[in-house]
This record gives structure tokens, C-alpha cells and sequence, in this order.
């Protein structure tokens, strides 16, 4: 026996290799198996074949239970967290009303850091193992996000929230100090572990050109650095945006001025871009973040799924919290399927797991690290209970009925599963998630055992 290897018992979904997001077909193993050593994957394939092969000496048998890639969320703000579900507002009167007095108290190292702990545990009690996150405009809680995702081996992405305009004093840098307090938290934080850092412009209208000019001279300095922020959300930030660039011809292009349009962008929401923005972003490799449950609270507007798929534009799913009511990515494909209905362009469930694991991995370049099951990669991975409430034991009751008779082929058990991802992004919640393994280990059961220890 291998001393070191860990091997997991259960059905397998996850996508190997990139693929077309309108057309994907993942990789299914239903007596399948995860082979672990320490905080990487070594081999996944069926049980059977890897245990003979492997003869490891731990095993964890979660038979008749779904094992997919640990979660990406492409787009939520971790110092919205304590004001989710925050009565609706419009999105300009929304940043004025709640967002920006509660971004205040992030001036606070200790807040930072107690804030920065809940969102970690609401991540990982909903599957998520990768997030691109919006701090505050204070270094404070850019530290204390990567410093509380370093203590979990959890791989985040974050940037310091820079605006020096048309915003409440107490919450504005200058062009100066955004691009010096970046370039020292890039030094800082960037690939230090598993942190990656994201320049942070909040949105155009909080920077002033040369602002927007600074920060797009560090993109072009640190190539392998992010960056994200919004992008055509709402007819009246757009309008605004018209009346601060009149020289440009489009929202995008004010980002693209200033070098921001590459593939490591990532812009969230995307609603109402025009024929030559969608061009862009598909030249580019840019990445447009699809926020179905913040676009509905807000009323902001529907996503387009059919012209970013006709521009074959990458598009992730993102929940986009506070605005967004839920850390859960499954509910969040669920607003995101009924947004696309309303379209007449349907959304399956495996597509929706593509967009939310491989997909986003694949365009970020990371998928040598997440986003699917291969060998070599991180061994972020999420345990999915359809037996979890009531109305689930009831609904996956022939499931289970179908599963007594035997196993199932590829072709049946990638319907299957279909069928768990879709029901459980409409019936289930976090009792639905029995584990998230983030770098091989257990994090939901960790965070579970400290808060009975704390009680």
C-alpha cells in the first residue's frame, strides 16, 4: 500500500480538455475514482482499475454521490457580504445607498479580517474553490482576503478596488497612489502560494483618464496579472459612461484605450454591448462574466447567451454577491437557465458546469491548475449529495430506484447526472454540497469542527 495516496469512491463528472461552450461533453466514470497525494490529483479513471493499480491506503467511499471540480465564481465583492439581500435599489442608487458606506468600514484591519472569514466559509460551504474578488478600495482588505485564502491553501484572485472620482471622499485614492498601492500589493500577493492578483478599476466612471492611463500601464507591465471590472450593466451607467468619454465610441473602448482589453480581462455583466464590443472581446480573448441573479435583482437586463455564442466570446458564470443572493453556483445557473429560456436559447446543466469549472479555467489559463479532474491539478473538488432535503430524497427517489438495477452507462450516467445538477440548482442549497476538497483537503468538515469547537 502507498501510505500517501487517498482514493475517492464515487460517479465522476468533469470536462478534460477545453471545449466550445455551446457544445461540450465531459468525461464520466460511474463506479469512478480520485486518486489524491497531498494537495494534487495523480490519477482519475474508474475504481476498479485505479484501485488495483494504486492499492491506497486511505479510502473514502462516497458510492451513489457525484464528485465535480471544485467551483469557480468569476465575479463577486467579498465586502458585500453582510449586506446580501439588501432591498433592491437600481445599480447607481445601490453603489450610493448601501455599497459605498458599507465599503467604509474596511478601513478597519480587524473588520477586514473577520468579513474576509465569513466569505471564505460561505465559498466553501457552497463548492466554491476559486473566486475573483472585489475588495474595497483599502489595502487592508486586499491583505486580509489573500491572508485568510492563504491559511486554506485556496486559490483567489483579487485587486484593490481603485476609484478617484465620483465616489464618496472617504473612499477615493488618486491616479498616483492606485497605481503605486497596486504595484506594491502586486509584489506582495501575486503567485505568492496560491494568490493571483487582478488590477481593480471599480468601473469606468470612478476613474479619470489618467487613473484608467496608470493602471493600464501596470497591465502591460505584469502580463501574467488580471484584471477585472464592470462593463455595460445598466442603461444608466452607460449613458454616464457616454457623457465622461465622449471621444470614445463605446463603453469598451475607454478600457480598450488604456490597454485593458486582453486576455486575462475579465469583465462582469456585459448586457448591453454593441455588435463591435462582442467582436472585441472574442479578438481579444477577454472574458464576459454572465450574473444572472445580480442582472435580475437589480433589474439591470438580460444576457445575451446567444450573441456570445455566435461571437464565440468566453463566458463565465459569476454570482456576482451582494447584488447576487446567493454564494451558491448552482442556484446561480439556475437564474442563469431561466434568463436564457426567456430567450429562447437553452442553458443545460452541463453546459452551466462548464461555464462555472473548465470553462473559466481554460480562459484564465489555469486549467493546468483548475477547473477539471486531470492529473497534475490541484485537488479542488466538490462531494454532491442529492439526498440532502426532503423534496431532494423525494425527487431523486427513482434515481436511486434506476441505480439499485445496476450500474449506468456513459451515456445514462451523464444524464443522470444532468438531471441532479439541474434539480439541484432549483430544490437544493448547501446541504447538497457534503464536501468541498480544496488542495486535498476537507474544508467543510474543518470549518464545521472549529465552529462546534467555538460553540
Amino acid at each position: 500500500m502507498k501510505a500517501d495516496l487517498t482514493i475517492f469512491r464515487a460517479s465522476i463528472l468533469h470536462f478534460s480538455k477545453a471545449m466550445d461552450g455551446a457544445n461540450v461533453s465531459p468525461d464520466y466514470f460511474d463506479d469512478g475514482a480520485l486518486v489524491v497525494s497531498g494537495d494534487r490529483i495523480v490519477a482519475v479513471g474508474h475504481f476498479k482499475a485505479l484501485n488495483a493499480q494504486y492499492k491506497c491506503s486511505l479510502e473514502h467511499d462516497f458510492s451513489g454521490k457525484l464528485i465535480i471540480p471544485g467551483l469557480i465564481d468569476s465575479h463577486l465583492h467579498f465586502p458585500q457580504t453582510e449586506m446580501i439581500a439588501k432591498y433592491g435599489e437600481q445599480l447607481l442608487s445601490w453603489l450610493e445607498t448601501y455599497t459605498f458606506p458599507t465599503e467604509r468600514k474596511f478601513d478597519d484591519p480587524t473588520y477586514c479580517q473577520f468579513i474576509a472569514q465569513h466569505f471564505i466559509a460561505q465559498l466553501i460551504n457552497n463548492g466554491t474553490t476559486t473566486a475573483f474578488a472585489f475588495p474595497s478600495v483599502h489595502t487592508q482588505s486586499v491583505d486580509a482576503l489573500f491572508s485568510q485564502a492563504s491559511k486554506h491553501n485556496m486559490s483567489m484572485i483579487s485587486g484593490k478596488v481603485c476609484m478617484d472620482r465620483n465616489c464618496p471622499e472617504f473612499l477615493q485614492d488618486t491616479p498616483e497612489t492606485a497605481q503605486q498601492l497596486s504595484h506594491e500589493l502586486i509584489e506582495k500577493w501575486h503567485e505568492k502560494g496560491r494568490n493571483l492578483y487582478a488590477l481593480t478599476p471599480r468601473f469606468a466612471p470612478t476613474s479619470t483618464d489618467k487613473q484608467l492611463s496608470l493602471l493600464g500601464e501596470l497591465s502591460q507591465q505584469h502580463p501574467s496579472v488580471f484584471l477585472q471590472t464592470h462593463l455595460s450593466e445598466n442603461h444608466g451607467e452607460i449613458a454616464w459612461v457616454k457623457s465622461l468619454f465622449p471621444q470614445h465610441n463605446t463603453y469598451l473602448d475607454v478600457y480598450d484605450r488604456y490597454n485593458m482589453v486582453h486576455s486575462r480581462s475579465l469583465f462582469g455583466h456585459c448586457l448591453h454591448l454593441h455588435e463591435q464590443e462582442w467582436e472585441r472581446l472574442a479578438d481579444t480573448g477577454a472574458s464576459a462574466i454572465f450574473c444572472p441573479s445580480s442582472n435580475l435583482f437589480l433589474g439591470s437586463g438580460l444576457f445575451s447567451l446567444e450573441q456570445a455564442q455566435k461571437y464565440k466570446v468566453n463566458v463565465s458564470l459569476a454570482t456576482d454577491v451582494g447584488a447576487g443572493t446567493s454564494f451558491n453556483m448552482l442556484k446561480t445557473y439556475g437564474d442563469a437557465y431561466k434568463i436564457s429560456q426567456l430567450q429562447q436559447c437553452p442553458l443545460s446543466a452541463i453546459q452551466g458546469l462548464y461555464m462555472m469549472s473548465q470553462g473559466p479555467a481554460c480562459a484564465y489559463n489555469l486549467d493546468h491548475e483548475i477547473g477539471n479532474l486531470n492529473p497534475g491539478t490541484y485537488a479542488d473538488f466538490v462531494v454532491l449529495n442529492p439526498y440532502s432535503n426532503a423534496m431532494s430524497d423525494l425527487r431523486f427517489e427513482s434515481l436511486s430506484r434506476y441505480r439499485s438495477e445496476g450500474a449506468a452507462n456513459t451515456t445514462e450516467g451523464i444524464a443522470l447526472s444532468e438531471d441532479m445538477l439541474f434539480a439541484l440548482a432549483f430544490i437544493g442549497d448547501d446541504r447538497a454540497i457534503e464536501a468541498t476538497y480544496v488542495a486535498g483537503v476537507d474544508l467543510k468538515q474543518q470549518l464545521k469542527e472549529q465552529r462546534y469547537a467555538l460553540a
